[in-house]
């Protein structure tokens, strides 16, 4: 009776040691993605054929529209506005009077510098008649001639300032609100309206160093704004001599025309900015690219394989890279399930 037990206690380890054995090694070969004979299956990938095509070397880049010409108008002399010239949101013309202030007592002190200048300019006079005679010394005239320059010096000088109290536009352009009333009182610190010329509109933006080279005076560039479906032109008149340090950015300036009125000073503009047309360009797509610690690489096939390259690019969109070396024409290049690649790893190629 002992010895069935003992028996069957065996048979049924025997039989559980071979399903935990089977198990195991059918997990095994599933982990490693192998068949029944443990070889892995080839991973499905896409792919495209490279064929050489021209290419628009194009950047694209962020700046900003701002007025060809902006001031704030002030009052360069202090008194009570006795006049507003103006409308808000109007065009002005250059040398437009736009505000008047009083100027009594500056005319009350011009008269008074004229009395003066003309009593000045007798003694003078008289002085020089006298030193001809050698009635006077030539210390005495000098004297009354320096007291005549004087007094004429300060009737110029009232003179001037009276013409402070008519405020004109600098230049042609569109006036913006006014912050004072007739009656107020201004000083030079009060700020009365902001004058801004929009016919023409500086464009400013950046451009990384490696691109510096390319860029030229008289160059055109494309931009857009947002909330307007137009796309606008503008050209190249001033570059900065020298790349920021810190950023290691040079910064340019274009000017464009405005007559439809429909940019406005201080929006963001989306630029595109064309370095030059390559020609028989290496073009492949953005995903194809892996980066690496030293570089960029991607994955050709090669007879069945994967295989890996080193690759350098030059210029990008948002769906292409242009290689300048590492790629030819007529290679295959892997564009998907590149992560899980390795070199000489078994493909089976879908091209797009």
């Amino acid at each position: 009776m002992k010895i069935k037990y003992i028996v069957i206690t065996a048979l049924v380890i025997l039989i559980g040691g071979m399903i935990v054995y089977r198990i195991s090694k059918n997990n095994s070969e599933n982990e490693k993605g192998g068949d029944k004979n443990g070889k892995k299956p080839p991973i499905v990938v896409s792919a495209v054929v490279v064929k050489p095509e021209d290419f628009s070397n194009t950047i694209s880049l962020s700046g900003s529209i701002e007025a060809n010409e902006q001031i704030e108008i002030r009052s360069e002399v202090s008194g009570v506005v006795e006049n507003i010239s103006f409308s808000e949101g109007t065009y002005v013309s250059k040398g437009q009077v736009l505000l008047k202030v009083n100027d009594v007592e500056l005319r009350a002190q011009l008269a008074q510098a004229k009395t003066k200048e003309g009593l000045s300019s007798e003694n003078e006079r008289r002085a020089r008649l006298l030193l001809q005679k050698e009635a006077i010394s030539q210390e005495e005239y000098d004297i009354a001639s320096a007291d005549y320059r004087t007094m004429k010096a300060q009737t110029q000088l009232i003179q001037a300032q009276i013409g402070k109290t008519s405020i004109r536009a600098p230049f042609s352009g569109k006036i913006g609100l006014r912050n004072i009333s007739p009656g107020t009182y201004v000083t030079p610190t009060t700020l009365i309206a902001n004058l801004v010329s929009t016919n023409q509109l500086k464009i400013t933006f950046s451009i990384p160093e490696k691109y510096a080279s390319q860029i030229a005076k008289g160059s055109e560039i494309k931009f857009t704004v947002p909330n307007v479906s137009d796309t606008f032109t503008a050209k190249i008149y001033a570059m900065e001599p020298a790349v920021e340090q810190a950023t290691r950015t040079m910064k340019i300036r274009a000017l464009t025309q405005n007559f439809t009125g429909k940019l406005l000073p201080g929006t963001f503009a989306n630029i595109e900015l064309a370095l030059g047309n390559i020609q028989d360009a290496i073009i492949i797509p953005t995903e194809a690219i892996i980066p690496i610690q030293d570089g960029k690489k991607v994955f050709i096939a090669n007879n069945g394989k994967a295989k890996e390259i080193k690759v350098e690019t030059l210029a990008r969109t948002d769906k292409d890279v242009v290689i300048t070396s590492g790629l030819k024409a007529g290679d295959t290049v892997l564009t998907s399930g590149m992560m899980s690649l390795k070199d000489e790893a078994d493909i089976k190629v879908k091209l797009k």
